[in-house]
Formats: C-alpha cells, structure tokens, sequence
C-alpha cells in the first residue's frame, strides 16, 4: 500500500471545519484505492500568532518541507487585523509559499452546469477558465516602507508620509510562469490570454516582450493579451471565450477571485500552488477564513474538498482517485445538495450544512 505524508494546516475561522471534510474524503478514497496517508497537523495564520507569538512557525514550514502535500483550510479575520503587519496572519501563506519554493498558482474557475442558477451572471454559457499566477514575486514580494516629505503638492498640501510598494519582475521569474502558462493552455484548449497593464507599467511590458518570444516554441497555442482593466471586464461579458489566463501576483490574485464568483460561489474554488517537481505543493480552498460563519455549519467544503482532488492529481499523480473525487461532487451537485451559499433559485434542492454536504459526497465515492 502507497503511504503518502500530507502536512494539513486547518488555519482560522472556517479553515478547521472544511479541511477535516477534505481530510474524510482523502481516507475513504483512499481506502478505496489502495492508498494510505500520514496526516500531521501543523498551526500557521492567527492561531499560530496566538500560540507562538508569530504566523508561522519554523517547526510547521519543516514539516511542510518533509511532505508529499501540504492541504490548507484558510488564514486571517478581524482578530488580528491590530497586529504588526510584518506578524499579519496572510504573512504565513507569503512565508510557505517563499520557503516551500511555490511559484505557480493554479487557480480553475469551473461552472457547474447544476449551479449555473447561482451564477450572478445571466444566460451564462459554460465557463471553464484556468488562471495560472505568478505567485512569488510582484508588488507582494517588493521593496516597500514609508518616507517622510516636506514637499508640496500643487494645491499647497504638505506631500508628509508616503507609503510605497514596488512591482518588480525577472526575466528568469516571467519565463518559468509563462512557459506554465502555454503548457497547460496545450492541455486544454490552447488559448492563452496574458493579463497586464502594459501601457503603464513596465514590468509589464517585460511580461509581454517574453511571451511574445516564447510563443513560437508553442505554434499550437494561440496567444492574446488584455489590460487588466479590460480583462475584469470581459470576464463578466463573454466568460466562456477564456482558456487559459497567464498573469502576475497581484492581477492573478484579484481576478480569481472575480472568475470565481461568476461560476456561482467562491465556495466551490479550489487552488493549487506547485514549484519545481519533486517540492510539496500546498492546495488550498480561495474563499479565505470566512470568520462570520464559523462554527455555524454554514461553511461549504467543496472548494477544499476539490483541493483535495488537485493534491492527489497534481502531486501525487493519483489521478484514478482524483477522478473519484470530482464524480462524488458532480454527482452531489447532480442530486440536488446545497450548502447556502449555492442555493441560488434551484428547484428541489436539498438545503445541507457542511456536515451534510460532507456526508452526500463520502456516500458518493
């Protein structure tokens, strides 16, 4: 039998309830495959602030470091909105993502045709978009602080305190995401879309000076750029022409979150974050912490459970399991289970909580 060790970090606010969903699913599957998991818990986000004084301890980034996978619920709330931002909960995901050498995010923004309902668009068509973001670099990784100026500005005001972050890119940290960016587009439908702000910004123009001379190693791929501006836009008029989006850290993190919603609820998205092969890569769900709804049984596990899935895909190579995962949820969505946030206007829908939405898909697998 296969043993695999599987870091799980259950976070803040909604993150223990969901991740404890995943981690039913990935034992009864994997009893149904032949596969057996070593699952050790680890603290990271506002909890590990409230433990050990910061959000990520080393201990949990060395056992992260010693999985196959690592399975995150979510990090952060109101809380700890107080503490020092170097100590902010979302520093521990800057901190993984840093120390585990995690630079591509893969974000799938999928309609189910049962939720179609739920979707804040009308008549929407199919939607099944990939975003692959750049995850390491970017404004988030930049130089920033603060100054102080006596300079005045043309009204007369005194400029005084001026914040600053800076976007910077590599040509080494751009090709290694776009060349994920065409292969998986290779895999799908070979249409890849680069979001950026070129007519502002010049790290952007460097993104699309590299893509432009990566593109003829990938003929069967079809390339097209957008400004982001553009891009949020057309993601809400014509959804379903999107195949794969290609884009830095702070667009790609925005517009997943935009993708994820016109599919009907960010409750159903999963994530992958994956570096160079034979390094654990960190799946997790993209609807955050969600505090307000802790502990009411409102909280859907789809998103973490499909997480899940990608953890025995993508590093694992488990794909028969993985399968069995996303037909358990098909076929839970096919037989009318809802967790509130998808409910939308379905006729005959059966109202669950996450428990019950948990038990519909282990009965399912």
């Amino acid at each position: 039998m296969k043993i695999y060790k599987i870091a799980v970090i259950p976070g803040d606010g909604i993150g223990p309830e969901v991740t404890s969903s995943a981690v039913r699913v990935l034992e009864t599957v994997g009893a149904k495959c032949g596969i057996e998991f070593e699952f050790t818990s680890c603290d990271a986000g506002g909890c590990a602030i409230d433990k050990y004084g910061k959000p990520l301890p080393e201990e949990t980034l060395d056992v992260c470091r010693a999985s196959d996978a690592v399975l995150l619920g979510a990090v952060g709330g109101p809380k700890w909105d107080a503490v020092e931002p170097s100590l902010r909960p979302e520093r521990a995901l800057l901190g993984l993502r840093a120390g585990l050498g995690l630079y591509s995010n893969l974000r799938p923004a999928l309609m189910f045709k049962e939720l179609s309902s739920a979707s804040p668009l009308k008549n929407v068509e199919a939607i099944d978009i990939l975003i692959v973001r750049e995850l390491t670099g970017g404004i988030y990784f930049g130089k920033h602080g603060r100054s102080d100026s006596a300079e005045v500005l043309s009204d007369g005001s005194v400029k005084g305190v001026t914040a600053y972050d800076t976007e910077e890119y590599s040509v080494g940290e751009i090709t290694r995401i776009l060349r994920e960016g065409f292969r998986y587009a290779q895999g799908r439908n070979k249409k890849l879309t680069l979001v950026d702000k070129a007519n502002v910004l010049e790290s952007s123009r460097l993104w699309r000076e590299i893509a432009a001379s990566l593109a003829p190693e990938y003929p069967d791929v079809a390339l097209d750029y957008l400004y982001v501006d553009n891009c949020s836009m057309q993601l809400i008029n014509r959804p379903s022409t999107f195949d794969v989006i290609v884009t830095s850290n702070m667009f790609g993190d925005i517009l997943s979150d935009e993708a994820g919603m016109i599919t009907g609820s960010i409750g159903m998205l999963p994530s992958a974050s994956l570096g160079a092969p034979g390094t654990p890569g960190m799946y997790e769900p993209v609807h955050g912490s969600a505090p307000d709804i802790a502990g009411t049984g409102k909280a859907n596990p789809l998103a973490t459970i499909l997480s899940a899935s990608m953890l025995l895909r993508w590093s694992l190579g488990e794909v028969a399991a993985s399968d069995m995962i996303e037909k358990a949820v098909r076929d839970t969505l096919a037989d009318g289970f809802r967790t509130p946030d998808i409910i939308g206007d379905s006729e005959g829908c059966v109202a669950v909580d996450t428990e019950g939405m948990t038990a519909a898909v282990l009965q399912r697998i």
